[in-house]
C-alpha cells in the first residue's frame, strides 16, 4: 500500500512539473494541390501527388517527458532552441503563422518566376517577427505580425527604415510609431488594421547588441524597443492564389507550395505524376534552406508512400537515416535544382498554360 502511495504520489508530482523541453513527432504529409486556389490563369491539377509534410511540437510536463523516451521517433528540443534569448515561447505559434504566411509569398514569387512571369515588389514597412520581455515594445501592446510603417511622423518601409529612424535617439526618448496591427485568426490567417499611433518611451540597448548592418548606418544605435523585424513587401502577381495551410505554422512548406504551383500552372506534369515529397524554406530567388524535424517528416512522408522526398542538402544524411526502403532522398539547393531533378525522374519541364505576358 505504502509502495502504490509513492507511486501515485511521484505520478502527481511529474504531472506537474514543468520541463524546459518540446517533443517533435511525426506529423501529416499532405498533398498540397486540394489546398490551392488560382484565378486569373489556366491552371490544372494533374495525377500524382506533392506533399508538404509536417511535425507536431508539443510543450511537455514531467510525465509526458518520461513517457515520451520510450517511443519511437521523438526529437527532444529546449525552449532555448525555439526562441532567440529574452523571447518568450508564448510567441511560438504567432511566429509561425508569420513564417507560413511569408513562405507562402516566396512561393509564389519564385513559382511565377519559375514561369517566366515578373512580380514586381513594393517596399511597405518593418514587420515584426519577435518581442523581447521586458522591453519597451513588448510594455506597448506591440506583436508578432504587426507592421511599423512610421516613426514621428516619418514614414518607414523597410526594417532599415526604422532602424535608421531610430538610432540617433537617445534612450529615454518619446517615440510615436505608427503601426498596422495584426490579426491572426484561430488557423492562423494574418490580416491587418488601420494604421494606428503607439506612443512609448526607449531604453538603454542591452549589452551585446552590435551595428544592424544597414547602409548608412554606423554602430550600435542608443535606442532600444525591443523587437526583431523583418522587410515588409506586397507584390503584383498575375494570378490571385490562395492556399489554405489552416492550423499548420513555420517556413517548411515553402518547396512544397512553389512546385505545387508550378505543376498546376503547367500543360504536364512536373512530378512525372509519381507521388512525391518536399520539405525546406524558399525565398524570392528559389533559394531552399533547411529545416527542422527532418526525421520525424522522413517517417510521415513514408507513412504516406510517397517514392520521392526532396530535402535540403545539408539535411540528406539525417533524412536517410531515417527513412526506410522504398523511400529515395534527394538533396537539393535551389528550386531550379528540384525541377531538373524531377525532369531526371520523368517530370516535364515548366510549360505555362497561360503565357506570360
Amino acid at each position: 500500500m505504502v509502495v502504490l502511495v509513492l507511486i501515485l504520489a511521484a505520478i502527481v508530482t511529474l504531472d506537474k512539473w514543468p520541463v524546459n523541453e518540446y517533443a517533435i513527432t511525426p506529423g501529416d504529409a499532405t498533398s498540397v494541390a486540394p489546398l490551392v486556389k488560382i484565378k486569373g490563369v489556366v491552371s490544372e491539377t494533374h495525377r500524382g501527388k506533392i506533399m508538404l509534410t509536417d511535425v507536431y511540437l508539443s510543450s511537455l510536463n514531467g510525465w509526458q517527458w518520461l513517457i515520451m523516451h520510450f517511443e519511437h521517433h521523438v526529437q527532444f528540443v529546449s525552449s532555448n532552441e525555439l526562441v532567440d534569448p529574452g523571447v518568450p515561447t508564448d510567441e511560438l505559434q504567432a511566429q509561425g503563422y508569420l513564417q507560413m504566411s511569408d513562405s507562402k509569398r516566396a512561393a509564389q514569387v519564385a513559382a511565377f518566376d519559375a514561369l517566366g512571369w515578373k512580380t514586381p515588389a513594393t517596399p511597405t514597412g518593418a514587420i515584426v517577427n519577435s518581442v523581447v520581455v521586458p522591453s519597451p515594445a513588448r510594455r506597448a501592446g506591440i506583436q508578432v505580425a504587426d507592421e511599423i510603417v512610421g516613426v514621428n511622423g516619418a514614414n518607414v518601409d523597410s526594417a532599415c527604415s526604422l532602424i535608421a529612424a531610430m538610432h540617433s535617439l537617445r534612450a529615454g526618448a518619446t517615440v510615436h510609431l505608427s503601426i498596422k496591427h495584426a490579426r491572426i485568426s484561430a488557423k492562423g490567417v494574418i490580416s491587418y488594421r488601420k494604421a494606428s499611433i503607439v506612443t512609448l518611451k526607449t531604453t538603454t540597448p542591452p549589452k551585446g547588441i552590435g551595428s544592424a548592418g544597414c547602409a548608412g548606418v554606423n554602430g550600435a544605435g542608443t535606442s532600444y524597443l525591443g523587437v526583431a523585424i523583418e522587410n515588409g513587401n506586397s507584390y503584383r502577381f498575375p494570378a490571385q492564389v490562395t492556399i489554405n495551410t489552416a492550423n499548420i505554422g513555420g517556413p517548411s512548406a515553402g518547396l512544397a507550395m512553389t512546385l505545387t504551383l508550378i505543376d498546376k500552372m503547367s500543360r504536364q506534369s512536373i512530378s512525372g505524376n509519381q507521388p512525391i515529397a518536399a520539405t525546406g524554406t524558399i525565398d524570392v530567388f528559389g533559394n531552399v534552406g533547411d529545416v527542422g524535424g527532418v526525421a520525424e517528416k522522413t517517417v510521415a512522408v513514408q507513412r504516406a508512400g510517397a517514392k520521392y522526398f526532396f530535402v535540403p542538402q545539408v539535411e540528406v544524411a539525417t533524412a536517410k537515416a531515417a527513412a526506410q526502403p522504398g523511400l529515395k532522398i534527394i538533396g537539393v539547393t535551389t528550386l531550379a535544382q528540384a525541377l531538373r531533378d524531377l525532369r531526371a525522374l520523368g517530370g516535364a519541364a515548366p510549360q505555362p498554360l497561360t503565357p506570360p505576358r
